[in-house]
């Protein structure tokens, strides 16, 4: 439940629905996104204003998406995005209907009369991106602003403090949507920047894990190394000291040193009460003639959770003896996987099956505690940061599940493995000496299940060929390429083909996603 005044936003299926998100918890401000037709009834919470997100559908078909008419009785400010407006309009008495013509992409905006949405704004580049459009602005509704397509591109009603705008504000293409949106949240809705921060949720949540917990119940979680998991076996730490239990397993397909590092960031420097699990061998046997990725992926998923049951029953067995019960489970969800969940459209197509702990809760019948379903990756490296995470740590690339598994394409063995951990960490290390490494938002080696012919020392080599990748991205859902200095690049290709043996090319990666993905496999 929120601690805090909150913005409400509902979605209705917008690809943009989680910037809105983003854009209102980076000014400081708390919010939540739930499915456009909720329950009012069902919230548990009453917003201090609510935003209707944009949509793919069209307001007036059958079967379009409409918000439960409890939203008109909370007299709170609205304001629609895109579909939202035409939500907005199509319920108070407004006319919607279809373009001559689709408009997409940036468009000049004129404003004809004040409006506190849009006070302070200089700039009228907009981003757009809809079929349908207003034709007629509801009774009691003034326009205040217009292109030279269309008359009714934002319209308010100040009495009744519901708003309306029919283009993207929370887009970056949209250069002062950022400065809108503030001015809605904070200017009309009256909520203060900077109530939400994680030094206010530090203390906040540790006292609500302990209400959840209890003084007697044990917890047990997996953790990887990577800040989601690290941060959240934190908060366990610091909530209910060593009835936490952490759990790593050591795949065997960790990058190189990993296990050894965060076994010692967790145990020594933070005082988390872990267990390491050898179980190279077992993964890599299990990998061994296996070169499809859904199948690698299967295998090191069920793999996983038949291990961390196995360790989670000797725990159980220990903890009994002091006549206690391990009674939830941790996970690191974050709150781009809340929003997943609940949005109108549901869960998105599998491109790829992504490794999950969640899968034991079936089977183990464990209470879940997420400590971080509220807070984006950002959010979570600030928390991290207060902490006392280590930096090296907080900022660490995205590591998959599989790891290293699905960037040695073709079968993984361990002398596959030992040639993709030694160029990912040359290149990882010639990344951070070269001062781009934050700059970049993942980055990685992966080893290509083919062979090249080479020259070295006058000899004919026939030997591996590395692909390197690196890609600049704010959400992952999309993704461009890094512009390396061709400086950089050299010197990396040239310790990789000098350093690791059986790799004579080296070769940089230049697809976007899409259509590509950011992982080979």
């Amino acid at each position: 439940m929120p601690l805090t005044d909150t913005i409400l936003i509902l979605d209705f299926g917008s690809q943009f629905s989680h910037l809105i998100a983003r854009r209102i918890r980076e000014l400081g401000i708390y919010c939540e996104l739930l499915a456009c037709n909720v329950k009012i009834s069902d919230v548990k919470f009453k917003p201090k204003g609510i935003i209707l997100s944009g949509g793919p559908y069209s307001v007036y078909e059958e079967g379009s998406p409409h918000v439960d008419p409890a939203v008109w009785d909370l007299k709170v400010p609205v304001l629609g995005i895109c579909y939202g407006l035409q939500e907005i309009a199509h319920t108070m008495g407004g006319k919607v209907q279809r373009c001559d013509k689709r408009e997409y992409g940036k468009a000049e905006i004129d404003i004809v009369s004040p409006s506190r949405l849009f006070a302070g704004l200089s700039h009228p580049t907009v981003w757009m991106s809809h079929g349908d459009s207003l034709s007629a602005a509801p009774a009691g509704f003034t326009v205040v602003a217009k292109t030279s397509s269309s008359p009714f591109v934002a319209v308010e009603n100040e009495e009744k403090k519901i708003y309306g705008i029919q283009f993207h504000p929370e887009v970056t293409h949209t250069p002062e949507g950022t400065m809108l949106i503030k001015n809605f949240v904070a200017g009309i809705c009256g909520i203060k920047s900077g109530g939400w921060s994680m030094n206010s949720f530090i203390d906040t949540e540790i006292e609500r894990i302990r209400t959840i917990v209890g003084p007697t119940a044990e917890v047990i979680g997996a953790v990887s190394g990577g800040v989601d998991s690290t941060v959240a076996a934190k908060l366990l730490n610091l909530a209910i000291g060593d009835r936490f239990h952490a759990i790593m397993v050591d795949n065997g397909v960790m990058r190189l040193r990993e296990c050894e590092e965060a076994s010692v960031e967790l145990r020594e420097k933070l005082g988390i009460n872990l267990t390491v699990v050898d179980a190279a061998d077992l993964f890599l046997g299990k990998l061994k003639g296996v070169t499809d990725p859904e199948k690698k992926r299967k295998i090191i998923g069920n793999t996983f959770i038949e291990i961390f049951e196995a360790e989670a029953a000797k725990l159980e067995a220990d903890v009994e003896k002091k006549g206690r019960k391990i009674e939830f489970l941790l996970q690191g969800t974050l709150y781009p996987d809340v929003i997943e969940s609940v949005s109108f459209k549901g869960p998105s197509a599998t491109i790829k099956t992504h490794h999950n702990v969640g899968g034991l809760l079936a089977n183990m019948k464990l209470k879940l505690i997420e400590p971080l379903r509220e807070l984006f990756k950002d959010e979570v490296r600030a928390l991290g940061e207060l902490l006392k995470i280590d930096a090296n740590l907080i900022w660490r690339h995205p590591f998959p599940g599989p790891g290293i598994a699905i960037r040695v394409l073709g079968e993984v063995t361990p002398e596959q493995v030992r040639i993709a951990r030694e160029a990912d960490y040359i290149y990882i290390e010639e990344i951070k000496k070269a001062g781009l490494y934050r700059k970049i938002s993942q980055a990685y080696a992966a080893l290509l299940p083919v062979k090249a012919v080479g020259v070295m020392g006058d000899h004919r080599t026939y030997e591996q060929v590395i692909a390197l990748r690196a890609v600049e991205t704010t959400d992952f859902m999309t993704a461009d390429w890094f512009e390396f200095p061709y400086d950089v690049l050299k010197k990396i290709s040239s310790r990789i083909i000098n350093e690791v043996k059986g790799v004579n090319r080296c070769v940089y990666d230049i697809s976007s996603k899409p259509p590509a993905t950011i992982e080979w496999e």
